[in-house]
C-alpha cells in the first residue's frame, strides 16, 4: 500500500468515487488522461467506484466502453441507480412498471415478474411520450411505490449540446401525483453510502470527483462524503463551483488535475 494518500479535511483519503461520462469519456471518446488518471489511484493503493447517473445504458454496455477506452474497471466497482433499483425491488417483493430507455431493461430481468407494481422511472429519452407518462401516473396514483433512477437537470449529449434529463420528468409525475419519488442515483445519501459500504470506508474518508456540481458535488458533500472535486469537462459551465451548495472542495481542469491533487497530498 502506498503511503502518500492525501490528506483531507476530514482525514485520510482511502478512497475514490468517480463520475463517468463527463469524467472519464464524452460520447464515444475518453477524456484525455482518464486511462492514466485510474491507473495512478491504482498505484497508489486507493479503491475506486464508479458512480453514474446514466439510465439510458445497461452497466453492461457501461463497463464495456472503460474497458474499451483502456480504463481500469471491473463490473463490481460500478454503481448504478438500475442494480440499486433492481434490489431494492427484489428485497420488497415488487414487479416494475418501468418507464425507462429500452437499452435498460436487461438490467431489471432479475426483477420480480409477478405481484404488485412498483414505477421506476429512468432516462427514457425519445420514448417518454404522453402514453407511457400518463400509464405511470395512474399507477402511482392507485398507491404504486414511486422510484427515480435519478433526477439530474440536464445532461451533454451525443451532438454536444445540453439536453432535458430524466429530472422534469420526474418532477412532473411528483406534481400530478402529489407523491415524492424515492430517488436510487446521485445525489442520493444511500446511492453514496452503499459505495461507502462496498469498499469498508467512512464517507468522511472518500474523495468524489464529478462534473455535475449539484448531484456529484454538492450531493456528495451533503451525503457526508469528506471532499468533493469539480472538474472543468462534460456538463461544466462557468460559474458552477459557486452555483450550488457546499460548493466543491476544488474546482480543476479535468481529471488528471483531480488525480493529481489526491495522490500529491493537497486533497
Amino acid at each position: 500500500m502506498a503511503t502518500d494518500f492525501a490528506v483531507c479535511e476530514a482525514g485520510v483519503t482511502r478512497g475514490i468515487l468517480l463520475d463517468i461520462a463527463g469524467v472519464l469519456y464524452q460520447g464515444s471518446a475518453p477524456l484525455p488522461g482518464a486511462a492514466q488518471a485510474v491507473s495512478t489511484l491504482r498505484d497508489a493503493g486507493l479503491p475506486v467506484r464508479f458512480l453514474t447517473n446514466s439510465t439510458r445504458r445497461p452497466k453492461r454496455v457501461i463497463h464495456q466502453k472503460l474497458k474499451g477506452f483502456g480504463i481500469d474497471a471491473e463490473a463490481d466497482e460500478i454503481l448504478t441507480p438500475a442494480a440499486a433499483a433492481c434490489a431494492w425491488l427484489r428485497a420488497n417483493g415488487l414487479v416494475p412498471h418501468l418507464l425507462i430507455h429500452p437499452d435498460l431493461e436487461e438490467d431489471f430481468a432479475t426483477c420480480p415478474e409477478s405481484g404488485s407494481v412498483a414505477v421506476v422511472v429512468g432516462d427514457a429519452g425519445p420514448y417518454f411520450n404522453y402514453e407511457r407518462l400518463n400509464a405511470a401516473f395512474r399507477q402511482i396514483d392507485k398507491g404504486a411505490p414511486f422510484l427515480a433512477l435519478a433526477s439530474n437537470r440536464k445532461f451533454l449529449d451525443a451532438d454536444g449540446e445540453l439536453s432535458l434529463d430524466a429530472g422534469a420528468f420526474v418532477r412532473a409525475l411528483e406534481y400530478s401525483s402529489g407523491k415524492n419519488a424515492e430517488l436510487f442515483g446521485k445525489p442520493s445519501p444511500t446511492f453514496f453510502g452503499s459505495a461507502a459500504q462496498s469498499m469498508g470506508q467512512a464517507l468522511a474518508d472518500l474523495t468524489m470527483i464529478g462534473d455535475d456540481a449539484e448531484s456529484d458535488v454538492a450531493g456528495a458533500l451533503k451525503a457526508g462524503v469528506g471532499n468533493a472535486i469539480l472538474v472543468r469537462s462534460g456538463k461544466y459551465q462557468a460559474g458552477d463551483e459557486i452555483r450550488y451548495d457546499p460548493k466543491p472542495s476544488e474546482t480543476v481542469e479535468g481529471i488528471s488535475e483531480a488525480v493529481e491533487l489526491v495522490v500529491s497530498g493537497q486533497h
